[in-house]
């Protein structure tokens, strides 16, 4: 793999789409398969046009081009399964993926998913191969749309996540309110976002509140497209169309097994880590700025093991497999899977990260999202709401 090719897949990854199954079905069978590439090509044309992008090695290409119609269903944030089963994630092949979900039949004969946020039913009117990929431009025949609901959202390799918290038990949802909508960071949000939901709810019991969960890049997008109000996040790399107000600073600490012997110190150094085995919280920002405090000694460090769950990292570390620098610090010092853990401080000073209140410039927030504003700004320091 050429350095450009590593940098330009690296790059795309950034890029936040909508999950999408495309399906056809005709002479050549039945096929489903998930892609990320779709987009509009055209309104104005006599039929509306789309495209999506298909390897030429998955199941599906031979077979829509054989069928010459396909499906391409937007799925919603309730239905990652749908999409690990059509990506192959849990083994299933060919007409056996389509049991993980209702279909109907659309206008083209292909297959329609029922409960989809919304369903274009296509006739394939061009297929241009560009590398490895086929190019299917679908000239549109028919639209299914749901109701209501949020799309399942792909970007920095992961899925984003979403709730509702419901109005308070016995509670109306309030006359003329719509849901509070809110992103938070997914490394923190265990630790402080119930307490948060909680005054809120307090204030306004019948309030519905939308909370979308994601890593750094994913709670930015969801805020600067207006998906979420509201994104608490780390105050670091916003993009130029938001604004944001630290609420609390947090420095970096070593984690340790109970049984590690730098466990009894009182702090530790970088340079006595430098060379031991890392576990990384594999996010990003968090990688970035692990990376960040090795550089500033001129060093690099010996990453073991990553992964993007805080609390695998924690596990991983309570098990005795390696050392982690964190900066969020739970209420506890028990992992997931019971191991005692030990925090210690890092010699030295070191830049820390603060959490952070994020908006869109110069953006107008509701009365409710002021409010949630104001709870957060208490909340953080120390003050009573």
């Amino acid at each position: 793999m050429t350095d450009l090719r590593q940098d330009f897949l690296d790059g795309m990854s950034f890029v936040a789409a909508t999950v999408n199954v495309v399906a056809t079905d005709g002479p050549a069978g039945r096929v489903g398969t998930t892609v990320s590439a779709m987009s509009s090509v055209s309104a104005d044309t006599e039929k509306p046009t789309l495209l999506i992008c298909v390897n030429d090695n998955s199941a599906g290409a031979a077979h829509i081009i054989e069928n010459g119609v396909f499906t391409v269903n937007i799925l919603r944030d309730d239905q990652s399964f749908v999409s690990d089963t059509f990506a192959g994630r849990y083994g299933d092949k060919g007409e056996a993926k389509f049991a993980c979900a209702k279909w109907d039949k659309g206008s083209t004969g292909a297959p329609v998913l029922s409960g989809a946020l919304a369903s274009f039913d296509c006739r394939l009117i061009r297929d241009q191969l560009v590398g490895q990929h086929h190019v299917f431009f679908g000239e549109v025949q028919q639209v299914h749309l749901a109701d209501k609901g949020k799309a399942l959202i792909y970007a920095n390799r992961a899925y984003s996540a979403a709730f509702r918290l419901p109005p308070a038990r016995g509670q109306q949802s309030s006359d003329g309110y719509l849901p509070l909508s809110i992103a938070c960071l997914s490394s923190f949000a265990p630790f402080h976002l119930p307490r948060l939901l909680m005054k809120i709810r307090d204030l306004h019991p019948g309030l519905e509140v939308d909370v979308l969960e994601g890593d750094q890049a994913q709670v930015a997008y969801m805020v600067e497209t207006g998906e979420a109000m509201i994104g608490l996040m780390y105050d670091r790399d916003l993009p130029d169309a938001l604004e944001g107000e630290a609420l609390r600073e947090q420095s970096p600490y070593a984690l340790f097994a109970a049984e590690d012997p730098r466990a009894g110190s009182d702090t530790v150094s970088l340079h006595d880590l430098v060379d031991d085995p890392l576990v990384l919280l594999d996010q990003p920002l968090s990688r970035e700025y692990v990376n960040g405090l090795f550089a500033a000694i001129g060093r690099d460090p010996n990453i073991a093991m990553r992964t993007a769950s805080f609390e695998l990292v924690r596990s991983l570390v309570g098990n005795g497999l390696g050392y982690s620098l964190l900066v969020t610090k739970p209420a506890g010092n028990i992992s997931y899977d019971g191991k005692r853990l030990e925090i210690r401080p890092l010699k030295g000073r070191h830049d820390p990260v603060a959490l952070a209140l994020v908006r869109r410039q110069n953006g107008k927030l509701s009365e409710k999202a002021e409010d949630f504003s104001d709870i957060c700004r208490a909340y953080f320091t120390g003050q009573q709401c």
